[in-house]
């Protein structure tokens, strides 16, 4: 589900789709029909939308180094899509079965190291700073990834922590996008540290809008059941606010949090209560505030018109149903 957005980079995502899906082909034909079917259920195209918008901001003039390093961020980023559904026990993923339960475990994880592959190889054309930038972004998801899972049904865990993760997870990989894109585009030291600290506080806010329509959101809308978090035992902004007030109700979602099997009216019950206790009007507060942090962080000089877009995008992923 691209971005329904005009951000004045429409050619330019046009090549980014066409060149993921030249990357998609290979010579066996199951290998390229399930990495075909992942990118088509992958989401919003947002990190190549921040990478040309930061290349453009930055003063970049023609893009085609930009469009590979995006169409490569975006390979990689549908590769840990896979990998995802696998550890998370996901069943859909935008309205779409996902990949390991379509085609089974085995061949998707051979899908998912075949599309990180083909990132790479686009990505590995670049300079080292760039390569490095790239390469630093996949190893902080991966431990990410790690922590979450030490971590789950863990319901002492703290806002602190819940941000490191995101850091590591989601707002890295959105840093680097940005960052490679300002380097691209011959962005000064100051733009290139800028568009980066905007990108990160971004992809913080990114996920904690996502915590929220998982709480908050349809099936329909969103693709995937809600609740999502409470069943795999992520524990979330919004249950760590919830249970920081030590009443009943607190008492009531801790218990359920805690159980490493929950039935659906275990799942019903902990929405309600998460809805009852005020704490997604108190994440909504903090995302708002890492947007607004994004914002600042364009106080550089930058190309207007891109500079614009940059700031439209903020106020997007606050303020997105999806």
């Amino acid at each position: 589900m691209p971005l329904a957005l005009d951000f004045g980079i429409s050619k330019e995502l046009e090549r980014v789709e066409e060149r993921i899906a030249e990357c998609l082909k290979s010579n066996e034909d199951l290998l390229t029909e399930i990495a075909s079917y992942v990118v088509r259920s992958g989401g919003k195209r947002i990190r190549p939308v921040i990478t040309l918008l930061a290349f453009y901001a930055a003063g970049g003039e023609e893009p085609s180094e930009a469009i590979e390093i995006a169409s490569a961020i975006e390979l990689i980023h549908n590769a840990t899509l896979v990998h995802d559904d696998i550890n998370d026990g996901g069943t859909l993923r935008r309205g779409m079965e996902s990949a390991y339960k379509k085609f089974g475990v085995g061949t998707s994880l051979v899908a998912g190291d075949y599309l990180f592959a083909r990132g790479f190889e686009i990505g590995g054309r670049f300079s080292d700073k760039v390569v490095g930038v790239t390469a630093r972004a996949c190893v902080n998801l991966a431990e990410g990834e790690i922590r979450q899972m030490r971590n789950l049904r863990n319901v002492d865990l703290r806002a602190e922590e819940y941000i490191d993760t995101v850091t590591m997870k989601t707002a890295m990989p959105m840093s680097s996008g940005a960052k490679v894109g300002a380097i691209l585009g011959g962005g000064t030291d100051a733009q290139v540290k800028a568009l980066a600290d905007y990108g990160l506080n971004l992809g913080i806010c990114f996920q904690i809008v996502d915590d929220i329509l998982d709480v908050i959101g349809t099936e329909a809308v969103l693709g995937k059941p809600v609740g999502t978090d409470i069943r795999e035992g992520n524990l979330t902004l919004i249950p760590i606010f919830a249970l920081s007030n030590g009443s009943e109700e607190a008492d009531a979602l801790r218990a359920i949090l805690r159980k490493e099997e929950k039935t659906e009216s275990d799942v019903a019950e902990a929405l309600r209560l998460l809805k009852e206790s005020g704490a997604v009007e108190q994440a909504r507060e903090a995302a708002g505030e890492y947007s607004r942090t994004a914002k600042k962080h364009l106080s550089v000089p930058l190309v207007e018109e891109f500079e614009e877009g940059l700031v439209k995008l903020a106020d997007f992923v606050l303020e997105r149903s999806y």
